[in-house]
């Protein structure tokens, strides 16, 4: 295994806090709906920036993204002018692609200046040494979404999809990603233990390369369960029905839920 990318240290003032948030999925399952949970996000984010030092998004905040070169998908702007709002202010937010998301390209580091990563990374944060990433295609098995992965990475399949006017294009894809989001709803629920794939890639890594703590999305489901001693994997949930997130204080990282709707 190679060393996970390291990005530079990320130091906490006193009385600052780092969150962490991933599946939004905005856009699912309605117009209705999502703009309901996207007014919720907001102010989430309001209540922490008033002590923020970072903010980390960690994929699937779209239930489906494209960047066209000159359009974007409809929607979604109470998100980006809060994001806009928040790095003006100097709170800086770190954008992880996710499978339902990851074509995005360089619009939001260009007009909202978040860098968009599409790995997962190490960082020191505070005192304490993290993983950090999305979480789709880490760990044991799920070949047939690894081998899609691959070809939906490819900048060929992202030509040919660039080559669809977006009204079919976005369409298109929308349908597929309500329909797989769904699909996969009660695997989402479930807890498989000693088998769960992230916690096998977690402890995989921390043989080699020892990290207090792994944080991730894509499981849908909150959880905080130990790799090995001192060191801890924590699964941020989702937005649709759990609104559970991540915050770190430079002692600990706990989950927690903001105006939770289960």
């Amino acid at each position: 295994m190679t060393r996970p990318p390291q990005l530079p240290d990320l130091a906490l003032p006193p009385g600052r806090r780092v969150y962490f948030a991933s599946d939004f999925h905005l856009g699912a399952p309605d117009a209705a709906r999502s703009r309901e949970r996207e007014q919720r996000i907001v102010r989430w984010l309001d209540a922490a920036a008033r002590d923020a030092a970072a903010i980390y998004l960690l994929g699937d905040i779209f239930d489906f993204w494209f960047e066209y070169r000159h359009a974007i998908p409809r929607g979604f702007i109470r998100l980006q002018g809060k994001l806009a709002e928040l790095t003006d202010a100097g709170i800086p937010v770190t954008f992880f692609t996710g499978n339902h998301d990851m074509w995005m390209f360089d619009y939001f580091t260009q007009e909202l200046n978040i860098p968009i990563l599409r790995h997962p990374v190490s960082q020191r944060i505070g005192g304490h040494q993290f993983h950090i990433g999305h979480g789709d295609g880490l760990g044991p098995g799920d070949h047939t979404y690894k081998m899609l992965k691959r070809v939906f990475a490819s900048p060929v399949a992202q030509w040919l999809f660039a080559r669809l006017h977006p009204n079919l294009g976005i369409g298109i894809a929308n349908r597929w990603s309500r329909h797989s989001r769904l699909q996969n709803g009660v695997a989402d629920e479930q807890y498989f233990g000693e088998d769960e794939w992230l916690l096998t890639y977690c402890r995989e890594v921390q043989q080699q390369f020892p990290h207090e703590y792994y944080v991730f999305g894509h499981r849908h489901l909150p959880l905080d369960v130990e790799v090995a001693p001192g060191s801890r994997y924590v699964n941020l949930g989702e937005w649709v029905n759990y609104c559970s997130y991540g915050v770190y204080d430079g002692q600990q990282l706990a989950l927690r839920h903001y105006e939770t709707v289960r």
